[in-house]
């Protein structure tokens, strides 16, 4: 099992670079994109940089690849979703899209009391909606803390952190797109026929 987990790992800088390469983005643009620095980059595009899930995750937002593609899972052969989490410093993500580009969406269990923040800025629109705990969001200048049922949407350029708002663990989901894409809801208002946006 650690076998696999190692050479799973070791594919991921090949895979990086292929990708940007794809992309026809340097180092110092996909930099800008994610915000992680160009040194970190090309460690993780060498293998001398062991790959985490806060490495990975908006590498793989950037590219627009599941996190599972970008570290080579290996396919079933059964036409069902087999969904795998993966667990790194607290953060359980289970990722519940496959496609590649457009919106992906996470399912994201936070276990415990991250540092203090640490706001990140990348390309990108983001939505988060909490189903269990209390969520910390600190966006910009504001600091808000969303229960369950509230939600938060947001530019990704703009600084933002988030983390549980107490001891105990706090459960959301996050809508995430490249910019210019958000997330709808439509909803019918009270004694009316028509729809109403929300976005």
């Amino acid at each position: 099992m650690e076998d696999d987990l190692d050479q799973s790992l070791d594919a991921v800088g090949p895979r990086l670079r292929a990708l940007r390469r794809q992309r026809e983005a340097t180092l110092a643009e996909l930099s800008t994109e994610t915000g992680i620095s160009v040194s970190t980059l090309s460690r993780l595009e060498s293998g001398t940089r062991r790959p985490t899930l806060e490495l990975l995750l908006p590498l793989a937002r950037v590219h627009g690849v599941t996190l599972d593609e970008l570290v080579g899972a290996p396919p079933t052969g059964d036409p069902r979703i087999h969904l795998r989490p993966v667990t790194r410093h607290g953060m359980t993500m289970l990722p519940l899209t496959r496609r590649a580009g457009g919106i992906q969406a996470y399912k994201i269990i936070l276990t415990s009391r991250r540092a203090e923040p640490e706001p990140q800025t990348h390309e990108g629109y983001e939505w988060l909606y909490v189903l269990d705990g209390r969520l910390r969001v600190v966006l910009g200048e504001h600091d808000l803390v969303l229960a369950p049922g509230e939600a938060a949407e947001f530019d990704t350029r703009v600084p933002h952190w988030f983390g549980p708002a107490d001891d105990e663990p706090v459960e959301f989901l996050s809508l995430f797109g490249r910019q210019g894409e958000r997330a709808h809801l439509r909803a019918r208002p009270r004694g009316g026929s028509g729809k109403a946006d929300r976005g």
